[in-house]
């Protein structure tokens, strides 16, 4: 009967594909995206189910205290996320939009080259494409972004006012920034395994 240890060896050292492998560092692939492309489904219809209770509800420019430092509000954002760019010509409209459906499509790409276990990565890219998305359905729609969470402190400091869409990127993007210093590459923990 053939040693079962010596067998594993001999085949960790001459097949190292098998050896990833089992390590679960395979592909996520176009198959695996399912699962991550219904978080970009969830954070979209989240983010206009909550952008059309508040257009219905909220008068533009209207401030509804719920907590101290924290409102509700109306506001129109022809910009990027926190009103970023908003005093720019027309072209802001197809021309943000087209930019957001670039980098929605490059992460949905990148998420095809992950590896299985890099779930944190995966879920960061589709909060970000979620939230473009979702920012971008307004954008193409309405001509603006509906904005209606609004920091406020003191009269003097004032968040710009966001929605869901731009919590999403900027969770997904922290994540990324967070995760990627802590993450060593994916070829280094390859060439370090034994």
């Amino acid at each position: 009967m053939p040693n079962i240890l010596s067998s594993a060896a001999d085949v960790s050292t001459t097949s190292p594909d098998l050896v990833n492998t089992v390590a679960g560092s395979e592909k996520l692939g176009v198959a695996g995206l399912s699962r991550y492309l219904a978080i970009c489904v969830v954070v979209i219809v989240l983010d206009q189910w909550t952008k059309a209770i508040a257009v219905e509800h909220i008068a533009f420019g209207e401030r509804i205290a719920v907590f101290p430092y924290f409102f509700w509000t109306m506001a129109y954002n022809t910009g990027v996320a926190f009103s970023l760019f908003a005093d720019g010509e027309s072209w802001q409209r197809y021309g943000l939009s087209a930019f957001a459906l670039i980098v929605s499509g490059v992460f949905a790409w990148m998420m095809t080259t992950l590896h299985k276990h890099e779930r944190l990565t995966a879920v960061a890219y589709a909060l970000i494409i979620g939230g473009a998305l979702g920012n971008v359905i307004d954008r193409i729609r309405l001509g603006h972004v509906v904005d209606f969470i609004l920091l406020y402190y003191n009269e003097r400091w004032q968040w710009p006012a966001f929605n869901i869409a731009d919590s999403c990127i900027v969770i997904g993007a922290a994540i990324l920034l967070i995760w990627g210093w802590r993450q060593p590459p994916a070829d280094a923990a390859t060439k370090s395994a034994p």
